[in-house]
């Protein structure tokens, strides 16, 4: 008999929430879980950003057992099951796509896009929204958030014509900051600041990079540098505090030369 993993990974989810299961497991609500969802989906990012297909493999599997936990825990409430939950996005995947399943002609990315949020409108649980902004979730780390609003308003027109453009508007944003600092105030330089942050997050979007991607490399570079200044001063028996900022800035260098 063939093997089924998926029907043995929902089985054994009900197990742990089943009489002889796990306490731990039985005391779960969708609340309680809502960090080890976030959690696990960060890890899998990490993984990715690693470039390690077996740990990609196994974080994806943590991850997609958090869905399977939430759905068990649906399921004893009489909501849905998990059967329900596949059966809904591939329902909703087969719909989205009349290109591919059906008769229409979408011949770029851009039109599969706009073709996306006009099918949504019309779907169940869309058609009240007077946004097109509605539905990207408020709990998103702000790159991403800021990411995906740029997307919708830039579907319907909203949108700059050039790079060049955006890349001025960062010059007058900057500008302006530079000005709230000579007046040294701290709501206004907070308000300028997140302007640039937006622009910044615009000129991404235009290059094709995803900002959020971006800034998470360039803190795991910077915490790969700073760990080899740390790992030089220990060798030479010499505390961080008691070194020069140019001693640590050679040594920083030095991280860079190495490919760090």
């Amino acid at each position: 008999m063939k093997k089924d993993p998926f029907k043995d990974i929902v089985e054994i989810m009900a197990t742990l929430r089943g009489p002889e299961g796990c306490p731990w497991d039985k005391e779960q609500t969708h609340e309680s879980l809502k960090p080890f969802l976030v959690e696990e989906t960060y890890e899998v990012l990490e993984a990715i950003d690693e470039g390690d297909p077996s740990k990609v493999k196994e974080e994806l599997g943590d991850l997609l057992f958090q869905v399977i936990f939430h759905a068990q825990l649906a399921s004893e409430r009489g909501d849905f099951s998990i059967n329900d939950v596949l059966d809904r996005i591939n329902e909703k995947m087969t719909s989205r796509h009349p290109h591919v399943f059906g008769d229409k002609k979408l011949k770029t990315s851009t039109e599969v896009l706009v073709d996306w949020e006009r099918m949504k409108k019309v779907e169940k649980g869309y058609s009240d929204r007077k946004s097109i902004l509605e539905g990207v979730p408020r709990e998103l780390p702000a790159l991403i958030r800021a990411h995906r609003l740029q997307e919708r308003a830039a579907r319907v027109g909203f949108d700059w014509d050039r790079l060049q453009d955006v890349a001025a508007k960062l010059d007058e944003e900057v500008g302006e900051f530079k000005n709230t600092l000579k007046e040294n105030d701290p709501a206004k330089m907070e308000d300028e600041l997140g302007d640039i942050f937006f622009v910044l997050v615009n000129i991404a979007r235009f290059i094709g990079v995803n900002p959020e991607d971006a800034l998470r490399k360039t803190i795991s570079k910077f915490i790969s540098r700073f760990q080899y200044i740390e790992e030089k001063a220990a060798s030479l028996g010499t505390e961080l505090s008691d070194m020069t900022l140019a001693e640590m800035d050679s040594l920083w260098d030095e991280a860079k030369e190495t490919g760090r």
